[in-house]
């Protein structure tokens, strides 16, 4: 297809794009990427199209909402410079430039770290960090850098004054004699969803029920347009900035144990071997037989731990036959073809004084398992409903990885010397490999590679499937308090039960998909940088100590090391490798020293020496010995 502007500028019309995506949509080859940036830069000196967050680009006017404009970056991070008579804020991220300092709410300090709000030909600094000295500074820089929303709109705080402390039970089915329960984190507060198992002639009907946040957050009110605004609750390790307020989220909306509870519930039955035979939603009312820790049901129906079964005694054949279901559906994943990664979290241990005291890999869980493949499953009997009906809404999709990518994946396997069996192709392929290096000391860079080579996953009006997880419809449904698709997807299943006008168009869908995606990435960016400098301060007490990791990820500059002792990652220079002059392949995936031709993979084991940890520059440096 030859590069038109008429083609370009339609294209993004219907929906903000990056430039490969341009590139996919159009059919050009790669070959036409340099045209088509020159072409994007020419559109926006004409004020025909704009940049938006995430690096797409759209039709000026066509795309920005009142909530997406309310989400544009203004602020600004970096470092005070001082030129002469003049202070500057240089750019963490220095390809963006220095701003002129115009205006301060604190003393400067040169050198030291600053957020500032962009201005025209300038910046004003509305908060200086002379350091990152703990727990509590980190969180205060990443929530002002990120622009992240903490307090309401006085017409929500109005609203939430207003609202009525109970849902009426009158009208909706009443499930209070079954004995649902919640399994979530020890220190969760936001239960959103309850489960309950039992067998059936067939096999099984399972209940996942879930808050009825909608009641409670009419469309369109100041509240929703607050959580919309934030898209979804932010989660720090020692505490939560959340979508809705905390008296909806803590409390009213919470599915806590002996409180009776409005909620929307998935029933599903299933025959013994997994497969749904029906499945029906129905607004009901709950009461929650007891709030677990995935801990506690690990230790009762997994370890069988005598104290743990004794403590939970009317409830433990309830939680077998969770197990006895989760084992089956298991089983037809397996089959379907899904891809099971298992990539720990940091698991950061903060103590009252607000300190770290450690950094662990996080484990996974069969009691994660269980609430995992119960919401899995609602979830996607939902989007059947949508599908069968036709019906517009907010899926969830997941599309196939780019073959140059896998290519260079299964470049790094052969580099690894990992055999994988050739029967299978496709996803059934990526399950083989993710099969065979399971238990190996290299497991999880394969695992973390493979996940670099697929596409991340995103919200869309048009369903596309999940590839990751091998289904042809999915969307997000069970976690209303936590995430705004999810509530999108209550309103729209209640007006199509109801045979109601669905209470969103067409466009609208469309907008707030892009923005719920982009919003999604700058939360989990939010998350990740903050567990980076946690990371990075904890090592501080740690510099000279020597540690066992394993090569993650090669760039031009240098490589890191995860270490195994440590849940951390930090970077060797080749500036400080003075033994030879290291060259990296092509690929990425290894460096050769033009000397001694000693060569370095991704996924080799090294002993390396912490050197240096920076929290300011989010820097962690380690020598190799």
């Amino acid at each position: 297809m030859k590069l038109e502007e008429e083609k370009v500028l339609k294209v993004i019309k219907a929906k903000a794009l990056k430039v490969n995506e341009i590139l996919r949509r159009l059919g050009l080859k790669r070959g036409e990427r340099v045209k088509l940036k020159k072409m994007l830069k020419e559109l926006s000196k004409a004020g025909k199209i704009i940049k938006v967050r995430g690096g797409k680009f759209t039709v000026r006017g066509e795309r920005l909402g009142e909530y997406e404009k309310e989400s544009e970056k203004r602020t600004v991070t970096g470092f005070i410079r001082k030129s002469g008579r003049f202070y500057f804020l240089e750019s963490e991220q220095r390809t963006n430039g220095s701003y002129l300092i115009r205006k301060t709410k604190e003393k400067l300090i040169e050198d030291a770290l600053a957020v500032g709000i962009r201005k025209e030909k300038g910046c004003e600094i509305i908060r200086i960090f002379p350091s990152l000295s703990d727990v509590k500074e980190i969180k205060e820089f990443v929530i002002l850098k990120y622009g992240l929303p903490r307090r309401l709109g006085a017409k929500a705080e109005k609203e939430l004054e207003a609202i009525k402390r109970e849902v009426p039970a009158k009208g909706r089915l009443d499930l209070r004699h079954l004995k649902h329960v919640t399994i979530d984190g020890e220190n969760a507060k936001d239960f959103d969803d309850a489960v309950f198992v039992e067998k059936t002639e067939g096999g099984y009907r399972l209940y996942v029920s879930i808050a009825d946040v909608a009641s409670y957050v009419p469309k369109g009110s100041a509240i929703d347009w607050e959580a919309k605004k934030r898209g979804m609750s932010v989660y720090f390790p020692d505490s939560v900035i959340p979508m809705l307020p905390k008296v909806l989220s803590d409390d009213l909306c919470s599915l806590k144990p002996k409180k009776d509870r409005p909620c929307f519930s998935v029933i599903i039955d299933l025959d013994h071997r997994g497969n749904v035979k029906d499945a029906h939603f129905e607004k009901s009312v709950i009461r929650s037989a007891k709030r677990l820790t995935y801990e506690q049901v690990e230790r009762a129906i997994v370890e069988k731990d005598r104290i743990e079964r004794k403590r939970l005694k009317g409830l433990i054949r309830d939680l077998e036959l969770m197990k006895e279901l989760t084992e089956i559906l298991l089983e037809r994943r397996r089959e379907r073809g899904s891809l099971d990664f298992d990539l720990p979290e940091p698991e950061i241990i903060i103590d009252m004084e607000g300190d770290v005291r450690g950094i662990l890999r996080s484990k996974t869980l069969f009691s994660h398992r269980i609430i995992e493949e119960f919401m899995i499953l609602a979830n996607r009997v939902v989007a059947d409903f949508f599908e069968k009906r036709k019906v517009n809404a907010l899926f969830r999709i997941h599309e196939e990885p780019e073959r140059e990518k896998l290519a260079i994946f299964e470049q790094f396997l052969k580099s690894l010397r990992i055999c994988v069996p050739k029967d299978g192709k496709g996803i059934k392929r990526l399950q083989n490999i993710i099969g065979v290096v399971r238990g190996k000391p290299y497991e999880f860079i394969v695992n973390k590679l493979l996940l670099r080579s697929m596409k991340q996953a995103r919200y869309s009006v048009e369903n596309k499937g999940h590839y990751g997880l091998g289904l042809k419809s999915y969307l997000h449904f069970t976690s209303p308090i936590r995430r705004y698709p999810d509530l999108i997807c209550h309103r729209v299943l209640e007006a199509s039960l109801l045979r109601r006008k669905i209470p969103y168009t067409y466009e609208e869908l469309e907008r707030m998909a892009s923005y719920l995606s982009e919003r999604e990435r700058l939360i989990m960016e939010v998350e990740r940088e903050l567990e980076d400098r946690i990371r990075i301060l904890f090592m501080k007490d740690n510099i000279g100590e020597e540690y066992e990791g394993i090569i993650t990820h090669i760039a031009s500059f240098g490589f890191f090391v995860e270490l195994f002792d440590v849940f951390v990652e930090g970077l060797v220079p080749f500036s400080d490798m003075t033994d030879d002059y290291y060259r990296v392949d092509r690929d990425g995936t290894s460096f050769l020293g033009r000397r001694r031709k000693k060569i370095f993979r991704l996924g080799d084991i090294v002993k390396v020496r912490v050197i240096s940890a920076d929290v300011e520059r989010k820097l962690l440096r380690f020598a190799l010995i």
